[in-house]
Parts: structure tokens; sequence; C-alpha cells
């Protein structure tokens, strides 16, 4: 059995092209707190001379830990050595005072006879990369585990959400084992919070001050202080939202943020699912297991087919933002009604209020119904007028051609597609007038949006899409946990979040 591990639980991977550089961030890391670093030695021209300068950075910083990797370049690696040099450069870090070592399993199956040195001198963290996508992994472990090392660090590429739980449970399932595991890319990013609750030996950060080596790398103060890695416990409930695109969302910032004002052992992931992999998504969500999560574009309508019951207001909807699980069963409901008819009702008389929804997808469904409840007059517009003529059959509105939008003036226009969410802060539906009192975007990234702007020049009301983003979320939270939301607390959360976008 390997010894027990001592290594911290974030890595600060380090991948520099000059000895200076290298040493500049990495003293610049330790001020920041963090104690684990991996010097990527063939980033440098000269492996050799970032050995050389280890020792009198150790010397000044000897409560750092070092792993060093001198990846050849056969193995996505910069170093064009053969494998007996990058052995020898490696025997030389150890001899500096770097504490473990890297090396891809390629090199170890060739030199194996070579390899004792290292594992007698350092902990020699053996290494398999695939950049391809997440094959079937006992087999690469089994491979791995013939030759005896400290630990074993698999690292593959996630396409689909379930590519990730395969590599959260090959960790599950050796706990005995000193195990590194990792899915590259944004389907893969709940690995890099996760891996660790799940038995993994580390996990590894970008730099808080530069560019990581690695697809999908988050910072080491993000891992801390926003997923809490080192805090949450193998028995913290996992959440998430479930989006595409997901790495614009606020929502980690501010469930996370609640949760921890709440002590809850509790984290809140952003999950990357394409519009074509919901079954996936499940599976994987199944697994791990998922407690609940937020859903929105462009899967709020496509989930009902996944869930075991609906709430009669969200069946009527025909859209769900929030599953959680409850004996067994995926559950949904739609908080976005709450989210539109709350701050409206602090603004005007929704009873016989005129309002346009614009949009057709689950976010106007959601408003339609809303206010339609709330006895307003419901109209609708759209890109496509044939879904817009659909929608409006159900909720008793009535269908226009933007044409026909345009010429009217309405107490409320409530805005619900993506149109001017970032990364396209450009877009706007409305070209000229904005034919609202009152306007209501829905779209809270960029907070103040272009429709927004159009809306102000003409003098009209406005409400943006945060106060929308908080009430959803506040319901949400509720549901999840089953305690009152720190509604302060997530709007710091939020304000701070889109203060950094």
């Amino acid at each position: 059995m390997p010894a027990q591990p001592t290594l911290p639980k974030i890595c600060i991977a380090l991948g520099l092209n000059s000895v200076e550089k290298l040493m500049a961030h990495a003293s610049s890391e330790i001020e920041s707190g963090e104690r684990f670093l991996e010097f990527r030695l063939d980033y440098l021209p000269s492996p050799m001379d970032g050995v050389r300068a280890l020792p009198r950075f150790l010397e000044r910083n000897p409560e750092c830990t070092v792993l060093v990797t001198c990846r050849r370049h056969q193995n996505h690696g910069k170093f064009d050595g053969s494998i007996g040099e990058q052995i020898r450069i490696l025997e030389a870090a150890v001899d500096a005072g770097a504490i473990a070592v890297d090396l891809e399993i390629e090199s170890a199956e060739n030199a194996a006879e070579k390899l004792e040195r290292l594992r007698s001198t350092s902990k020699l963290v053996l290494s398999y990369h695939n950049f391809e996508g997440t094959p079937a992994i006992e087999p690469v472990f089994k491979r791995m585990s013939k030759i005896p090392a400290y630990a074993y660090k698999i690292v593959t590429t996630a396409r689909k959400p379930s590519d990730a739980y395969k590599m959260l449970a090959l960790a599950k399932a050796h706990p005995r084992e000193n195990l590194v595991v990792l899915a590259m890319g944004e389907p893969g990013f709940s690995t890099r919070v996760l891996a660790p609750s799940f038995g993994g030996l580390y996990t590894y950060a970008a730099p808080n001050a530069a560019e990581g080596t690695a697809s999908g790398q988050v910072s080491a103060r993000m891992l801390r202080h926003l997923y809490r890695v080192d805090k949450f416990t193998k028995a913290a409930k996992i959440f998430g939202v479930v989006a595409d695109p997901v790495r614009h969302s606020i929502s980690p910032n501010v469930h996370n943020r609640a949760f921890q004002h709440k002590r809850l052992d509790a984290v809140y992931l952003p999950f990357l699912v394409h519009s074509n992999q919901l079954k996936d998504f499940f599976q994987m969500a199944d697994s791990m297991p998922l407690a609940g999560a937020s859903i929105t574009i462009p899967h709020k309508q496509k989930i009902l087919r996944y869930l075991d019951t609906v709430e009669p207001l969200a069946r009527r909807i025909g859209a769900v933002n929030t599953i959680w699980k409850k004996a067994g069963k995926w559950r949904g409901t739609n908080t976005d009604a709450e989210g539109v008819t709350v701050p409206l009702a602090k603004r005007l008389k929704l009873a016989k209020a005129t309002a346009l929804i614009v949009g057709n997808g689950g976010a106007a469904r959601g408003a339609a119904f809303a206010l339609a409840d709330a006895g307003a007059k419901i109209s609708l517009v759209g890109r496509n007028l044939d879904r817009v003529r659909a929608l409006a059959r159900i909720c008793n509105g009535d269908p226009l051609s933007r044409e026909q939008a345009a010429a009217k003036m309405f107490d409320v226009v409530v805005h619900c597609t993506p149109m001017g969410m970032w990364p396209h802060p450009e877009e706007c539906f409305f070209d000229g007038r904005v034919p609202g009192k009152l306007v209501f975007d829905m779209v809270y990234n960029p907070r103040e949006t272009l429709l927004l702007r159009k809306a102000k020049d003409q003098g009209c009301e406005t409400i943006d899409g945060l106060a929308m983003f908080l009430e959803q979320a506040a319901r949400q939270f509720e549901i999840f946990t089953g305690e009152t939301a720190p509604r302060a607390v997530m709007e710091k959360a939020a304000l701070e979040s889109l203060a950094g976008h």
C-alpha cells in the first residue's frame, strides 16, 4: 500500500519560458498563501537552469512543496531530449530539493529499470494524458499500476458530462491508492473541484496571476474561496447550473456564497451541457449524485421529458428552471414566474396592465403565464412568428409581428431572449424605439444591456435582469436547502461577480 498522502490539496501549475519569470511567479504564489507548486521545467529553453535555481528558491521558501515535471514533446510537453535525459533532469531536481516528480507513463514504460532512484528519493507521480477524449479508465489505471509509484495521475479530456464522472468514479473506486484524476476542458470542470472529496490526492489550479498550463484550469484563489475545496466534505450536497454557454453564469458565485453564509456542507458548480447531452447529464447526475440544479438556456423545455414529477404551474408553462431530487425522483418547478411578477409588482399594478413579452422560449413562457395569471393583458413578439402564435394560443395572448409591436405602446415590455447577453452585448431586439413605458430585461450580464440604455434614452423606467435573477435564485436556494435565502448576501455576491466580468 502506498504511503499516506502528505501533499497539499491544491497544486499550482507554473509553466513559464524563463527562469526569472518562473521564480517571480512562484514567489508571487507563495506570497498569496500557496504552498504546493509544480515547476514545468520543459517550458524553459534549458530545463537544467530551472534545476539550478531551485535550491535558492527553497532556501527562501522552506515551507514550499515543489513538484517537478519535464514532459517530452511526444506527450504534449515541450522537452525535446531523450527519456534518459528527462530522467536525469528529474533526478537532479530531486537532489536540488524537489519533493515530487511527475513522469509520463510512456517514458516510465520505456525506462522502468531506471526509476528506482526517483522512487526511493522522491514521491514519483506517474502520469497519463489523453487530449482527445475520455476512454475506459480502469484499463488505463491497470496499465499504470504495473509500475510501482507513489501516485498515479490520470488526465483526460471531457467531451460530455459523464466523462467527468468517469474520472471521479475511478478515485472513489480505489480509496487505498494515491490517485490524481482530472478531466480537461469546460465539461470536465467539476473534476477540478470535486476530485479531492472523491478520494483524489490533490487537484490542479492555475496561478492566481498568470495563465494555466491546461484547458479548464481555474485559479487557486477561486478554488479555495468560491468553491471551498478544502472545506466541504465527502458528504457535501452537490448542486449546479446546467446551461450552454455556462461560463458567463454568476449562479456559482451567488449560491456558493449563500451556502458559505449559512455554513452548509454544499457546493454549486457550472455544468456545460450541450443541447443533445441532457440524457448523458442525467446519467452523471444520478451517479454523482447531484442534489439539484438550476436549468437555463437552452434546456428549460427539453428537460421536462427527463423528470419524474413536474409542478402544475411549470407543466402549464412547459418550462422548468429548477430541478431537485427527492425520494429518488427528479422533480421540477419554475421559479422564473416569481422572478417576473415580484419585481414588476413593485412598479405597477399588474391587473389589466398591457405587457409585451419578447421571445418564445422557456423564459418567455414563464413570463407570459405569470403575467396572464396576474391579470395583465398579454401580447407576444419574437423572431419566430409561428412559435409566437403557438405560445399566444396557450396563454391567451395576442401574437404580433415585429412591425406591429413597434407601432404600439405598452405599460411594460419584458425581454426574454438572450439577445444582448455576454458575449454579444451589441445585440438588441428593437432596432428603433422600445415600445414600453417600463422595460424589464431578463438579461443580467451585462447588467445594463443595449436595450436598457435605449429605454433610458427614451425616458423609460427600467428593471435590469439582476432583479429577476435574484428573486428566482432565492426561491431556488430555499427549494434546494429548506432554509431561508440570505438575500443580501446573494445580491452582494451577484454584484461583485458582475463587476468582475
